[in-house]
């Protein structure tokens, strides 16, 4: 955990720098996911070493701006941020999503690894808390891996495990009942590429959303697939699943084990799966934790004040 802070003698500049309500000192702090706290005429940085460095670099461009405009509007913002390639890690990191509007990089060192992993291997498992970009990612480089012809279509999967409701008290038939559990990952795709773009690439196929209990009998080549809330899989499930890659064919499972929401007596696939093929060759594991949260800030400290009553089994780094 790293420090910093800057000294501002004018409180006027503080005033302007800071924005109506503080909505610009917001939007850097969750930008760069870092603490920052007014004391007298000096802010005080503090959170990782990088972003924290970052920080700096941010709030003194910002000061320049004041200075010479006696302003700053929130696209001035926008543009500064914009400008660091809204990440600390690695600027050269970023997923070519092949959007016009949409640039994606991975925002911390879990994510660099993960996006790495990806890339140099035909299965990956990625598990981590909520916020840290496990699934936004993946679409990210499915979309990609799709724009670049290294794939012909992406199928997105999620398990319909209920956690805490009935599926079947849900009104509708089938598609309009597992429909909640599978919006999650039209929301990530929704994100990356246009509306027009997403509802094209679904018409033809080319984009499928499926629920796993629908890949039992296929094989899937040429398809980059992506099982999402994996450790919502059983053992067999995941097998299932993991046998369904063809040739060509690259596989995302993400998850988060501190989730699980099957039955007690129920093993979890996707803790399984990691402890069964960690050390095979072209399959890649990566663990991250709070330190890669990119959501709002505060979602890093709820993770953690549930963490600390978790102690359950870690999958096995490769």
């Amino acid at each position: 955990m790293a420090e910093a802070t800057i000294a501002f003698p004018d409180h006027d500049q503080i005033r302007t720098l800071f924005g109506a309500r503080d909505e610009h000192l917001r939007q850097v702090r969750d930008f760069l996911g870092i603490d920052v706290v007014l004391r007298g005429d000096e802010l005080k940085l503090k959170g990782d070493e990088d972003h924290v460095r970052q920080g700096l670099r941010v709030f003194e461009e910002l000061r320049g701006l004041v200075e010479r405009q006696g302003q700053l509007s929130d696209d001035d913002v926008d543009r500064v941020l914009g400008s660091f390639g809204q990440n600390p890690v690695a600027a050269d990191e970023a997923v070519d999503a092949a959007t016009a509007h949409v640039k994606v990089r991975p925002r911390s060192e879990g994510q660099v690894d993960y996006v790495r992993k990806v890339e140099q291997n035909d299965l990956v498992f990625c598990v981590g808390p909520a916020g840290c970009g496990k699934t936004y990612l993946a679409v990210a480089m499915a979309v990609s891996a799709l724009r670049s012809e290294q794939v012909r279509k992406i199928v997105l999967v999620r398990p319909a495990v209920e956690a805490g409701e009935k599926l079947g008290f849900l009104p509708g038939d089938l598609f309009a009942k597992v429909n909640p559990y599978l919006r999650p990952l039209l929301d990530s795709l929704n994100d990356i590429l246009d509306f027009d773009t997403v509802k094209r690439y679904m018409e033809r196929d080319v984009v499928e959303i499926v629920p796993l209990a629908f890949m039992r009998g296929r094989t899937l080549n040429h398809t980059f697939v992506i099982l999402d809330e994996g450790q919502n899989t059983t053992v067999t499930q995941m097998m299932m699943f993991l046998t369904r890659m063809g040739m060509g064919s690259k596989v995302v499972v993400t998850g988060d084990i501190t989730q699980i929401d099957l039955p007690p007596h129920v093993s979890c696939g996707l803790i399984d799966a990691t402890r069964r093929l960690a050390g095979i060759e072209r399959v890649g594991i990566v663990e991250m934790t709070g330190r890669d949260i990119v959501r709002h800030r505060l979602v890093k400290e709820i993770v953690r004040a549930y963490e600390k009553d978790h102690h359950g089994p870690k999958p096995h780094k490769h």
